[in-house]
């Protein structure tokens, strides 16, 4: 055997035959190492879609390519035939490669140093799927390879099925249905002839025949070419060509951002819990709780308003529009302009941290209901008052008017927004009371009390705006605290349901008792507890919705200006003010700035919700808060906010709501004091023994122990209140 083998090779032509073999095999094997698998093209990233809450689409997440799968039979026939004839007439005879294309495409690359395609469907399928852009004769080789394999593992259906959902059509759009709604706006099942023809003529140039594109006269060319070839092909008539030409073609808008910071925030989200991958390749159809057209109207609102304030140093705003019962977020605009240059329009203002001003007041008030410290006819004394807190020089808050208006019960306080008997409530509660529990409401901002003073009633703390809908949505729902949601349901692309919000099965955490957050939101409601500030017409009512509870917060360097209402179905939250921090103009007010954006935008909410749209219970409902069991209602008197009895004199009535065993006191207030005569004021420490007399008045002492004289001229001197 070896003596055979010895001989064997001594033949010279063996030899060179060998040779041949082994470099023709070295060959083949540079051509082919790393060939990429032809199992790949079943698996092309997907394009995950945000659907808005009735089925809209608002966003498409994808890496570089968008891309809507698309069954072969849901194809029209005659797009399956345009693309054919434009494309691979021979698609259904050959076996992945044309002869006569491979011909041509040599003769070019020999002699005129031209590399050209003569690409089959299936050629172009392997090249955009699973090969480089390179156009080398290496490549070449690959695709002929690949091809041929293609043809033995997949049927023609399947290859034509993956090319009419894989093949780039222009712009980000891949496989036919993303070009369908991105040029038509429609389904590819609903193309009509006249619009198959022009989208099965651009994947050979899709920059160059697209009707959006510099040149879309190129486009129209391209659409006559592929009819003709239609009717070369016997697949339509010469008349139905000429009439399909002669069509007018109605082009979807060029696309915008729609909800772009709600949007990018939900792709967070997901990215979160699913990972990037699937996030931008998964397919994920994610129906969110947004209501398109409502969003719609609040971007066109914020950006309407803060172009008519523009001459008074507004350059920003933003809205948030929640269902308080189920935390759902109905819409969310970020900035008037997500491209706003002015004003930074990326930044979504409603993550971000601002001074919320007034607008934190309720949270306080409620605290000291709460816990009995007062009642909604408790006396507040409106006067000039300097707190003196141990190590700081006094705090002496004023009001955002100016003035100071005398006693003022608990109702009439908070309705018109006073300061000084807002600081004086927060004294009470104490400054670490008050920060737990703004926290347990959803505040998430508050850090250590040591931090803040006593101007955090005022605003003197930085919140952000999702954080105070979620702590103004506990009034609205009888103290249960819901954690907002952007989404309803995440199917994969098999429509297998991967996450649900379950609203029914889910009740939130009880922060606050339902009684506390009825009388704040009947405060709230109450147009005369706030006339005296706000005037009885302002932006604060609401067309048909009596029932609407609203409090605004203007911050005392006007860098911020807020208005924050609800109903038991609704709440909308506004903001204006400037990214970079610099102040508004002095007419920027608790009634301009963001109160006319919020009257549109919650008066439409509230409709909408009245009826029935976000819930079909809801069908008629007012949305009127509704009184607990533990709150009872009582007249008392207006002047004293007392209870009346048989000793009681000037005493008008007026209703009020109270906890049921939180009840003001009863009895006369009337009784002796010592009275500066030169000024009718009460009496002091520094006042000349001669000028002191004894009067009788109607005397309240407030909750901090200030003696308050309800029918005396108002004190020139500031009171002082130690704090703690």
């Amino acid at each position: 055997m070896a003596k055979r083998l010895k001989k064997l090779f001594k033949n010279k032509r063996l030899r060179a035959f060998l040779v041949l073999v082994g470099i023709f095999g070295g060959f083949l094997l540079w051509f082919l190492w790393g060939i990429p698998s032809p199992w790949n093209l079943g698996q092309p990233p997907i394009s995950t879609k945000l659907l808005d809450r009735n089925g809209k689409l608002i966003y498409e997440i994808y890496t570089e390519q968008r891309r809507t799968p698309i069954s072969l039979n849901d194809v029209p026939e005659h797009v399956k035939q345009a693309t054919l004839s434009i494309e691979d007439k021979d698609f259904y005879k050959h076996h992945g490669f044309s002869f006569t294309g491979m011909a041509r495409a040599l003769y070019s690359t020999v002699f005129k140093q031209k590399l050209e395609g003569g690409s089959t469907l299936t050629q172009q399928l392997v090249k955009n799927r699973l090969l480089t852009p390179e156009r080398t004769i290496k490549r070449k080789v690959r695709e002929f390879v690949l091809s041929a394999i293609v043809e033995v593992a997949y049927s023609k259906d399947e290859i034509f099925e993956m090319y009419l959902n894989q093949i780039p059509y222009g712009s980000t759009a891949y496989g036919i249905e993303a070009a369908s709604q991105l040029y038509f706006g429609k389904s590819a099942k609903d193309l009509s002839l006249s619009e198959g023809a022009m989208l099965a003529g651009m994947p050979q140039a899709p920059t160059k025949y697209s009707p959006f594109g510099a040149h879309p006269e190129y486009a129209g060319q391209r659409q006559a070419t592929v009819l003709r070839r239609m009717v070369e092909d016997g697949h339509i008539t010469a008349e139905e060509a000429e009439e399909a030409k002669k069509m007018e073609l109605k082009y979807a808008e060029p696309e915008t951002l729609k909800a772009p910071h709600f949007a990018l925030w939900v792709k967070e989200l997901l990215a979160e819990q699913f990972g990037d991958a699937v996030t931008e390749q998964g397919g994920l159809v994610v129906t969110t709780t947004l209501d398109l057209p409502l969003q719609e109207l609040a971007q066109q609102a914020v950006y309407d308003e803060v172009g008519k304030l523009s001459n008074y140093k507004v350059g920003n705003g933003a809205a948030l529009i929640t269902r308080p019962k189920t935390g759902e977020i109905l819409a969310m605009v970020g900035s008037k302009d997500y491209f706003a240059e002015d004003e930074d329009g990326k930044v979504n203002i409603i993550f971000a941290k601002r001074q919320p001003g007034s607008s934190i007041k309720p949270i306080n008030y409620a605290l000291a209901i709460r816990d009995k410290k007062i009642t909604a006819s408790t006396v507040l004394a409106d006067v000039p008052t300097c707190f003196i807190v141990f190590g700081q020089p006094p705090y002496c808050p004023s009001n955002y008017d100016g003035g100071f208006h005398g006693a003022q019960q608990t109702r009439f306080a908070l309705g018109n927004s006073y300061n000084i008997p807002a600081v004086r409530v927060v004294a009470l509660n104490e400054l670490v009371n008050f920060i737990n529990f703004a926290r347990n409401l959803g505040i998430t901002t508050f850090e250590n009390p040591d931090n803040y003073g006593l101007s955090i009633t005022l605003g003197g703390g930085e919140v952000r705006p999702f954080d105070m809908a979620v702590a103004f949505g506990v009034l609205a729902n009888q103290g249960i605290k819901e954690p907002l949601t952007p989404i309803l349901k995440v199917e994969d692309n098999k429509g297998k349901i991967l996450k649900e919000a379950d609203f029914e099965g889910y009740e939130g955490d009880r922060v606050l008792d339902a009684e506390t957050a009825f009388i704040i939101s009947h405060i709230l409601l109450d147009n005369n507890a706030r006339s005296q500030a706000f005037g009885d017409r302002s932006y604060l009512n609401v067309a048909g919705h009596p029932e609407i509870s609203v409090k605004t917060g203007t911050t005392n360097d006007r860098r911020d200006n807020w208005t924050i209402g609800y109903n038991t179905q609704i709440l909308a939250l506004t903001w204006v003010g400037n990214n970079d921090n610099t102040p508004m103009g002095g007419a920027v007010s608790g009634i301009s700035g963001a109160s006319p954006i919020w009257n549109k935008i919650i008066k439409e909410a509230a409709d909408d919700a009245k009826d029935g749209k976000y819930n079909s219970e809801e069908d008629g409902q007012s949305g009127w808060p509704p009184k607990p069991d533990g709150v009872v209602g009582m007249n008392v008197c207006a002047n004293t906010g007392l209870l009346p009895n048989a000793e009681t004199i000037d005493c008008p009535m007026r209703f009020e709501y109270f906890l049921e065993d939180s009840l003001p006191q009863g009895g006369a207030v009337r009784q002796d004091i010592q009275i500066d005569k030169t000024n009718q004021t009460l009496a002091g420490s520094n006042t000349p023994p001669e000028n002191i007399e004894t009067q009788n008045h109607l005397i309240i002492t407030d909750p901090l122990g200030s003696i308050v004289c309800l029918d005396c001229p108002m004190p020139t001197s500031p009171t002082t209140v130690r704090y703690p």
